[in-house]
């Protein structure tokens, strides 16, 4: 089964391109390379999960840890934890690390910001948290805020950046009403918004209104950002030579970062399950009362651009069998990777007995993920007569007018 998903992750990425054999150094190696020069002699904290390694495979923790100039005191985890091994919307308890004796504040659980109080000592907080390149995913939205309390609290942030596995010229989605702005959404960019950690970090940084500290306070904050050497826009994850970590549970692998991009927003409302406790998350589409054979006949229907479907036959994480429609990439360049997810909430409304939309009972929480008042409004009021490609023309234009205006923070070009 392993064997299978490795095979899987290496087949959709094949069309576009092998691995390449020039090596990226990440934040981290560009900062140890220099001899932690950002940071020497400071007391630093540092913001990171299992993902936050250095080219070799080593736990920026310890490579912080063994640094001689230094002072690790402190360590700050995201959603999931330090380890990686805490569920999805579980709230976590500050703790004692037992690898290393160091306090580790968590950011999810009774407070989402870092307090005065966890910053106390601290000259800096370094950030290393690797991102999927999708605006809901929440390890964007803790850094955003923890800047905020850095800069309330005179508290350097240094980012060690990262590669965003979706490429750095992939904008897709429609973008954030500021009235959803939230944790799952805590910038106002495209659903896809082709940018790394480190330069959202600077749209934080050098946007007004985009934090919620005042405007005094984000312009006379200290940001620092240690760029990675060798990464390049047009680089998707396989282009790296890097090993992919799983960065949270349901995201175990490449075809689920892909996936999480496509029908992430398709399973917020209206019955359609996406592959989550299959060897498939977010690639394996299924619908109760309907065939694999009829969901894949629909969707073809709908001539989604750079995107084929098969159906698999699988099991579930009981072993029960199970067979759905897995979503291949034929085309990134050509696919629109959040189309699908919003023909999906269409079909929903068409298969079910009654809009699933007009009777959500949470429609707050539908569009602080989606982002889009107007699109609320036309799936719980249109229902099956939803509009879909009037409103994916749309978001295509105002993601190339946010791509050209976001270029002033790129780092790479």
């Amino acid at each position: 089964m392993i064997k299978k998903i490795y095979l899987v992750c290496f087949s959709i990425f094949l069309s576009i391109g092998l691995i390449e054999a020039d090596p990226i150094y990440l934040g981290i190696d560009v900062l140890e390379q220099s001899g932690f020069r950002a940071i020497g002699g400071k007391r630093i904290g540092l913001l990171t999960h299992p993902a936050g390694l250095n080219r070799r495979g080593e736990s920026s923790i310890d490579v912080l840890r063994r640094a001689k100039n230094i002072r690790l005191i402190a360590l700050f985890g995201p959603e999931h934890g330090i380890y990686g091994n805490e569920k999805a919307n579980v709230p976590i308890d500050d703790k004692i690390d037992p690898r290393t004796g160091l306090p580790v504040y968590s950011l999810y659980g009774k407070y989402r910001k870092p307090t005065a109080k966890m910053l106390v000592g601290l000259d800096a907080l370094v950030i290393d948290l690797q991102d999927v390149g999708v605006r809901s995913y929440t390890y964007v939205s803790c850094m955003r805020y923890a800047m905020e309390a850095c800069f309330e609290n005179g508290v350097e942030v240094v980012i060690l950046d990262r590669p965003n596995p979706l490429g750095g010229l992939k904008v897709d989605g429609p973008p954030l009403d500021r009235e959803w702005r939230s944790y799952v959404g805590a910038f106002q960019v495209p659903y896809v918004h082709g940018l790394t950690i480190a330069e959202l970090a600077r749209i934080a940084k050098h946007t007004p209104g985009c934090m919620e500290t005042s405007e005094h306070i984000r312009k006379n904050g200290k940001l620092t950002v240690i760029p990675m050497r060798g990464w390049r826009r047009d680089m998707l994850w396989t282009k790296t030579g890097l090993r992919w970590v799983p960065t949270s549970p349901y995201i175990p692998d490449l075809s689920a970062v892909l996936g999480y991009a496509m029908t992430g927003l398709g399973t917020q409302e209206g019955g359609f399950s996406h592959g989550i406790g299959t060897p498939y998350p977010f690639r394996l589409l299924r619908y109760e009362g309907k065939s694999p054979e009829q969901i894949k006949a629909a969707l073809q229907s709908k001539r989604i651009p750079g995107l084929s479907y098969r159906i698999v036959k699988t099991q579930s994480a009981t072993g029960a069998s199970l067979s759905g429609v897995y979503v291949s990439v034929t085309n990134w360049d050509r696919a629109r990777p959040t189309e699908l997810s919003f023909h999906m909430m269409r079909l929903a409304a068409v298969w079910s007995s009654s809009n699933p939309f007009a009777a959500s009972k949470n429609p707050e929480l539908f569009n602080k993920h989606v982002g889009s008042t107007a699109w609320w409004d036309e799936i719980n009021l249109r229902g099956a007569r939803a509009r879909v490609d009037a409103f994916v023309d749309q978001w295509v234009k105002q993601a190339r007018n946010f791509q050209q205006q976001a270029k002033r923070f790129w780092i790479y070009r």
